[in-house]
């Protein structure tokens, strides 16, 4: 583990032009257990090593699969998603760090980091490392609740606006709704009460009550025993 320590430290060692700066609108990262050009899960300890670094700058890193918070369960557009991307040819080794959002778009690329070892762990490490020097100067502050990650949506005109992506389509069940996000998985269920426009709802271990107040669609619960009110964007 100290070895790891240490060759994360060294791969923020330097620094150049950063390419995007909205990554601040975003707290949590999510990285693949198992990058697409290797073959087991933290070959090499590079998954560990790039959480560290995701760490290093501030963010909240998650590997694919893992438990994530609640509000990003709620909308997953609230989620940047990480990787390493190789470019293996006879006599080097590229590795090119990427961020996406939600919808696939990229929101920084690094410049491909080049290494001539023959022996693929060193190979891999020293590409890496020169990859981050560009990630190394990525300006990254969590803008809090100003934080309003963004995605391209298109106007008629093919023109292209950005908006919030959190939309949730009211399902009709026996019991309510059920709320699915964009992906048609349902993220909460809503159940009837004697009081019109009000639900006892329920997401995964979490349950509280949402109701509809000055034509907003609120969601209360309780986290950590501490009382969450979260707006909902419902479509019936």
């Amino acid at each position: 583990m100290k070895k790891l320590i240490l060759l994360a430290l060294l791969i923020f060692a330097s620094s150049v032009k950063a390419q995007s700066t909205d990554v601040s609108d975003y707290k949590y990262v999510v990285i693949p257990q198992i990058f697409d050009f290797l073959t087991k899960k933290d070959e090499y300890n590079l998954n560990t090593i790039t959480k560290m670094m995701f760490e290093k700058k501030g963010f909240e890193v998650y590997f694919a699969g893992e438990e994530l918070p609640f509000e990003a369960k709620m909308d997953r557009c609230k989620v940047l998603y990480a990787d390493l991307i190789a470019n293996s040819k006879f006599l080097s080794t590229g590795i090119t760090i990427v961020i996406k959002n939600c919808v696939d778009q990229e929101v920084f690329k690094s410049d491909e980091g080049i290494s001539k070892e023959k022996e693929l762990r060193k190979a891999y490490y020293a590409a890496l490392r020169e990859a981050s020097q560009s990630f190394n100067a990525l300006y990254y502050q969590y803008k809090g609740e100003n934080a309003t990650p963004l995605v391209a949506s298109s106007k008629e005109d093919g023109t292209s606006v950005k908006k919030r992506d959190n939309q949730l389509y009211a399902k009709p069940t026996s019991y309510g709704y059920e709320l699915l996000d964009k992906t048609e998985k349902t993220v909460l269920k809503m159940y009837k009460t004697s009081q019109p426009d009000s639900y006892s709802a329920k997401m995964e271990d979490v349950t509280g009550v949402v109701f509809k107040k000055d034509e907003k669609w609120i969601f209360e619960y309780y986290l950590n025993d501490e009382p969450v009110t979260q707006e909902l964007n419902i479509k019936f």
